[in-house]
């Protein structure tokens, strides 16, 4: 079950929406918020019931370590404990962590580690082939952060229940954003979000109809043409290879916009307030901030619980572009077990130390070209997130750098001239005549989309939208929106989430 499909959104959202409020109205809190709770673990069992009790006992052990850790930070601040004390309040935090790293690296990365290993030491172990729990990265990184900032006392006393709605809850549980229990958790509690707000429902389904917009019209429309290129196998001519890589770029930026605006959407409804987890990125004059505005609570739990541990910028440049490098090595690693990942990390990580290293000049580029540069980086580096092996990368970056056709033209003539009467000009000009103008009407249609796609990623985004003031033509493009996207969806099977896989 997918939140572009008929099942959420005609049952599964509607009833749980009436439910809980039906409950909440007939003043019964605590049953309310179990509903909730229950619902959400459908909702995640419905995809594997297997995996099901791994989550729970995720909640409970991580429920158990984190109030243990605030209850002991309390008692140490009061008692002024001693070190022997900080030192078991040190070891047990570090524990909760080991093992929550532990259970996402044997479901996660299990297969890749042997792999790499046998092709390292010429060793024949045999590969377990686990299958990926649903979700596990965020609820990992979830309550991982939640278990430091017990360690902290930044945590109050949450019962049971709260903390597993807080981890649990559906709109956000399969592909983020990734919450911080200071933004969820004081929502839960509080008695304005127990009765139906019709403001909330009217901007929930407005968002959550743009959302579904953009997943079942455009990302999914793209999505063919991507498939095709990056998984068909055949070489890939210049207007090809470059239909194949932004049709991916724009596939996964309105996949992701549009998931994280139907999870926006489907919260408000229940009045809870999602954190922003994207924000135009394609706007961005630079690659810092372009991580500014994509998955931005991953950014930010990376920023908060690995770079700025690692020393942040604390400790002179030198140490600050390891600091970055490593950072997005890990969270290219994140995102899944291949050296694709690693690559793509390590690519940013390499992006941003130059970034830094530019700004030491003090000479910044003209927005046109500091905009342009950023969106090809972004979109050359899509290509290595999106190849399943290296040598797919590399079939569409040569085909993107034009020497496809230049390699088919030296050949062709090699073949059929001497080579005295073989000139660099000839075959170069040859090579021209093969990419223009043919290769361009192919994907002709491919690349009015992505001009079409181009016009609409500069426009106000949803959110902006969503804050802005509202009219009756505000609500009539909201309907007009929701209903093309619902035509689509019932005409089509929409494709799950990209980042369903993370």
């Amino acid at each position: 079950m997918i939140f572009s499909s008929t099942q959420f959104i005609l049952i599964f959202l509607p009833i749980s929406f009436f439910v809980y409020f039906w409950l909440n109205h007939r003043r019964m809190i605590f049953a309310g918020k179990a509903w909730l709770v229950a619902v959400s673990l459908i909702f995640y069992a419905y995809w594997n019931i297997k995996y099901l009790p791994l989550m729970l006992g995720s909640i409970l052990f991580n429920y158990a370590i984190g109030t243990g850790l605030a209850q002991s930070f309390h008692k140490n601040s009061v008692t002024r404990g001693s070190q022997r004390h900080d030192f078991n309040r040190k070891t047990v935090l570090l524990t909760g962590i080991v093992a929550n790293l532990l259970l996402l690296g044997y479901y996660k990365y299990a297969d890749f580690f042997i792999a790499n290993t046998n092709l390292a030491f010429g060793t024949a172990f045999s590969l377990p082939h686990i299958a990926l729990p649903l979700a596990i990265s965020f609820f990992t990184f979830t309550q991982i952060a939640y278990l430091v900032d017990s360690f902290r006392g930044e945590t109050a006393e949450y019962d049971l229940l709260n903390y597993a709605l807080f981890v649990t809850f559906f709109p956000h549980l399969i592909a983020g954003p990734i919450v911080h229990h200071r933004q969820i958790m004081s929502q839960f509690s509080s008695r304005w979000t127990l009765v139906k707000r019709y403001p909330n429902i009217l901007k929930g389904l407005f968002i959550f109809g743009i959302g579904l917009f953009k997943k079942v019209v455009i990302a999914d429309t793209f999505a063919g043409w991507a498939d095709a290129g990056f998984d068909g196998g055949q070489p890939l001519g210049f207007f090809g290879s470059w239909a194949t890589s932004l049709s991916y770029t724009f596939q996964l930026y309105f996949d992701f916009s549009g998931y994280c605006d139907m999870a926006i959407g489907a919260s408000l409804l229940f009045n809870i307030w999602l954190p922003i987890n994207f924000n135009s990125p394609y706007k961005s004059l630079d690659i810092q901030d372009f991580w500014r505005r994509w998955h931005i609570t991953l950014s930010n739990f990376l920023r908060d619980y690995l770079y700025i541990p690692l020393g942040g910028n604390r400790l002179g440049p030198h140490r600050t572009y390891i600091n970055l490098m490593l950072t997005f090595i890990l969270g290219g690693l994140w995102h899944g077990a291949s050296w694709m990942f690693v690559i793509w990390g390590a690519l940013h990580g390499g992006a941003l130390v130059a970034h830094r290293l530019w700004q030491r000049l003090q000479k910044p580029l003209p927005g046109p070209i500091a905009w342009l540069m950023t969106f090809v980086f972004v979109n050359v580096t899509w290509v290595f997130f999106r190849a399943k092996t290296l040598d797919d990368a590399t079939r569409v970056l040569r085909g993107m750098a034009g020497l496809t056709e230049v390699a088919a033209a030296r050949k062709d003539i090699l073949n059929s001239a001497p080579a005295s009467e073989i000139a660099l000009g000839g075959w170069l000009s040859e090579s021209l005549l093969r990419i223009f103008p043919a290769g361009f009407v192919a994907y002709a249609a491919t690349f009015l989309a992505i001009i079409a796609a181009f016009a609409i990623v500069r426009q106000k985004n949803s959110v902006e939208l969503l804050a802005g003031e509202w009219t009756s033509s505000k609500v009539a493009y909201g309907a007009l929106v929701f209903a093309s996207a619902m035509y689509f969806m019932l005409a089509a099977k929409s494709s799950v989430f990209l980042y369903f896989n993370f």
